[in-house]
């Protein structure tokens, strides 16, 4: 069994902690959080043998092997530098870090500990996304010509909805390109083989101020209160971001990415045409896939796993018919994040600190691109996965 800590209490937090239960031969060892009570309550519901409140107890433990850091962004750095020092193996929630600088140091410091590491960009691995990414490995689509999309949430809508990743001294100098921007980009990149290499952004934030709650509130939770719970905050990251972009040597692209849009709750979609084929997915409707031709009818291809590029079918478990969503996904980075610790020898198939490096490159041109209302370079780096 491989033993690991859960680092954080709150929705990434329980969200990790449910599909490291899913995997045969990982333990969920401890739970960590620095409210104790929160992480009392939850790591008694899932009868987790350690507790702590402080963070180095776990690292100091050597039966601990790894851990999963679902803390507010501008922890996201200290806490992985200090694991990777310490030795264990590291699953760290995007945003990677707050600052290139930041994302740069823990890339190397990864590479000189000899351990394995991962940015939970979890999105990657739905069935029909891989099966764009094979089509596309296989020729289906052709030279890839115009990737599109849109990442649209509504959990932010009014000024009264606040959440730690409002504040930029927890989250970061990004909100919405860091929090859902890096997600689209990464599956992009990831999908077609390209990388982004300038890029012009208009960013915007619809509410300068939101009635921050004088208590704690869980991500997505969107509770309400009187004027007597809240007190008026100053907002300086975006609810809102347009990005044109070039990839590789000749494709084009756009991408919008809105907190702020009513009644979309979690909808990421992408469109990727090719020379030959184009495909469409849409994360609301995980199980579709829309592959559209010039010269013959378009389909709609259902998830089925015995219908699916050989390659994809590893991350689909359940037959057709049998829906595979969100939490799914995390338990296919987790596990071959696992099997890669197992067997060191083997190739890494899911996102590193690298792949997490250059989503903080995309996020910093786009910020920069924002305030001189122009374009960007994107600097040209190697993935590891």
């Amino acid at each position: 069994m491989i033993r690991t800590a859960i680092v954080g209490t709150g929705f990434m937090g329980r969200v990790h902690l449910e599909a490291v239960r899913r995997l045969e031969f990982v333990e969920a060892a401890a739970v960590v959080g620095r409210n104790a009570e929160a992480a009392r309550r939850l790591g008694a519901g899932f009868s987790i043998p350690t507790i702590a409140a402080d963070y180095s107890d776990v690292l100091r433990d050597p039966k601990i092997d790894a851990v999963h850091i679902c803390t507010p962004n501008a922890q996201h750095f200290p806490m992985a530098k200090s694991a990777l020092a310490a030795g264990k193996h590291v699953i760290c929630e995007k945003p990677l870090a707050t600052a290139v600088e930041e994302g740069e140091e823990l890339v190397a410091l990864a590479r000189r500990q000899g351990v394995r590491n991962c940015v939970c960009h979890n999105l990657r691995y739905y069935p029909m996304v891989q099966q764009m990414r094979r089509m596309r490995e296989d020729g289906d689509l052709g030279e890839i010509l115009i990737v599109q999309g849109t990442y649209f949430q509504d959990w932010l809508l009014y000024d009264t909805d606040w959440n730690w990743r409002v504040d930029a001294k927890a989250g970061g100098p990004s909100r919405c390109m860091a929090d859902i921007g890096s997600h689209w980009f990464d599956m992009a990149e990831h999908v077609t083989g390209l990388h982004v290499t300038s890029l012009c952004a208009d960013l915007h934030t619809f509410h300068p101020t939101r009635k921050q709650p004088k208590h704690s509130v869980e991500t997505f939770s969107n509770q309400l209160g009187g004027p007597e719970d809240y007190v008026e905050t100053a907002v300086d990251t975006e609810d809102f971001g347009a990005v044109i972009f070039r990839m590789g040597e000749q494709a084009r692209g756009s991408v919008t990415a809105s907190q702020v849009s009513a009644g979309r709750k979690n909808r990421l979609s992408i469109e990727i045409c090719g020379a030959r084929a184009s495909v469409a997915w849409n994360q609301e409707r995980p199980d579709e896939l829309w592959v559209g031709h010039r010269d013959s009818g378009n389909q709609i291809l259902v998830k089925d796993p015995s219908l699916l590029k050989p390659a994809a079918r590893s991350y689909a478990d359940l037959p057709g018919g049998h829906s595979e969503g969100y939490d799914d996904t995390f338990k296919q980075v987790f596990r071959r994040f696992y099997a890669s610790i197992r067997t060191p020898d083997e190739v890494p198939e899911y996102p590193q600190f690298a792949d997490g490096l250059r989503q903080l490159n995309i996020v910093n041109a786009a910020l920069e691109s924002g305030r001189t209302r122009g374009w960007a370079d994107v600097p040209t780096m190697v993935s590891e996965s």
